[in-house]
């Protein structure tokens, strides 16, 4: 058998073994049960305009506040991690492995609670803004990674290059290296944007009243409420809407990376 038959054999019995596991989901599934509880119109009419006036809202600003939070506090770990200064470097790789190791809702939960415990403090914006201090810790380490890897692709020609023209080197890294790297993980960067925005529904262990709901908390008490799960379709629709965009942004900017190389 040529080589080229056994190919197209192949890939008929995937397709045929694809078709079979569909149609045996599509037929097995009860739809009577599922079109009312996970895809009821009247329930999903419901959840509007709160869902996109609070919730949507309130999930783009926190990944906003997150993600810029994350890149200036990265920026400056990236820095401490590449300086020659052997204590900085010690205690940027050391926050860098702790934070990277520790899942993020543990971190979230002991900004919201054991610190302002321990220390008898109260972070800006209540409880909220005590799990957005506990994100953007926590993607600071993160992003400060992948600005390090960023600032070590750059050419050390262009190091060589500028401080030959008698820069020194702060201006260097600030007008040389850093626009150089940033163009570099631009598309880790988006990636990290988009995980944030999914990370954002962590900050409901850290208690939300009803203007602070995110999509999921806002679905997740609308779910309660109605005793119907539509409202976490209309949250997961709404998260795809938000995501899909970036991700395909992302896959556009790497191409674009390697074409350029």
């Amino acid at each position: 058998m040529k080589r080229s038959t056994r190919r197209r054999l192949t890939q008929g019995i995937l397709y045929a073994v694809f078709a079979a596991v569909i149609l045996f989901i599509l037929l097995s599934a009860d739809w009577g049960r599922i079109q009312p509880y996970f895809f009821n119109l009247g329930v999903a009419r419901e959840t509007f305009p709160e869902i996109l006036t609070v919730a949507a809202k309130n999930t783009v600003i926190y990944t906003a506040i997150a993600f810029v939070g994350g890149m200036l506090f990265g920026l400056l770990l990236a820095l401490m991690k590449l300086s020659p200064v052997l204590p900085y470097r010690w205690l940027a790789t050391g926050y860098i492995e702790l934070f990277r190791g520790l899942p993020a809702l543990l971190v979230i939960f002991g900004f919201a609670f054991a610190v302002p415990i321990a220390f008898q403090w109260q972070a800006p914006g209540g409880s909220v803004g005590a799990g957005l201090i506990g994100l953007i810790v926590v993607s600071a380490a993160y992003i400060a990674e992948t600005i390090r890897a960023g600032i070590e692709a750059v050419p050390k020609g262009q190091v060589e290059a500028a401080r030959s023209l008698g820069m020194n080197s702060v201006w260097t890294m600030i007008t040389v290296v850093l626009p150089q790297a940033f163009r570099i993980i631009t598309p880790p960067l988006t990636n990290e944007l988009v995980i944030l925005i999914k990370d954002t529904s962590l900050l409901f262990i850290a208690g939300m009243a009803i203007a602070d709901r995110d999509l999921t908390t806002f679905a997740r008490d609308s779910l309660t409420n109605q005793a119907n799960a539509t409202p976490l379709v209309v949250a997961a629709l709404l998260y795809l809407v938000i995501t899909l965009p970036l991700t395909q942004l992302v896959a556009k900017l790497e191409q674009h990376n390697k074409r350029g190389r």
